[in-house]
């Protein structure tokens, strides 16, 4: 990966966002340094133009941010970093500086807690519970939702039909997880599919 520093005075303008969600989180910049801690150390670093001096994101509140890949655009001058965040990236407390509260990207984070609450092995978890019984009774659980939103499907309950679509959803997702595969690998098989 070529960087062209020298555009913008040593400086590029690095974009972070959520790996699953696709949510932009923040934006910061990086010189030649900070972008070789982020490779190396693996958390995000910048350059604060105000201090003037490198600063890794979480350093102090403990929100850092592990890369999952970095990626530049087409003119080399612009850095996209897709992180999984240890918490909020703004200085405010909410998930995303640019305050995009929003359902969009939410399946990717629903996903992880159904993880979570399998991997969390308490009794008490209905995600968890229903894990321990095993695929035949998830799937038969994917089936009891699907007939429910195609019995919804034919009245005029917006909100039901809705409420049904959410149980088929989150069920679907379990069961994957289940099966040892995830929601971004059904995007992949749609997206080979779309450039058929």
């Amino acid at each position: 990966m070529t960087i062209d520093f020298d555009k913008a005075g040593g400086l590029v303008p690095a974009v972070v966002q959520h790996h699953l969600s696709m949510e932009v989180l923040m934006l910061g910049y990086m010189n030649a340094e900070a972008l070789e801690r982020t490779r190396t150390e693996g958390k995000v670093t910048f350059y604060s133009r105000s201090r003037q001096t490198l600063w890794t994101k979480g350093a102090t509140s403990g929100n850092t941010m592990h890369v999952v890949d970095i990626r530049t655009d087409c003119d080399q001058d612009t850095l996209l970093v897709r992180v999984d965040p240890q918490g909020p990236a703004c200085h405010t407390g909410a998930r995303s500086c640019f305050g995009t509260e929003d359902a969009r990207g939410f399946l990717y984070q629903l996903e992880a807690t159904i993880g979570n609450r399998i991997a969390g092995d308490n009794p008490h978890s209905y995600t968890n519970s229903l894990y321990r019984k095993g695929i035949n009774k998830i799937a038969q659980k994917v089936g009891e939702e699907a007939v429910e939103l195609v019995i919804e499907a034919k009245d005029d309950d917006e909100k039901r039909f809705c409420n049904e679509a959410a149980d088929l959803l989150f069920h679907f997702l379990l069961l994957l997880q289940a099966k040892g595969q995830n929601l971004e690998r059904v995007e992949q098989v749609l997206l080979a599919r779309s450039k058929q």
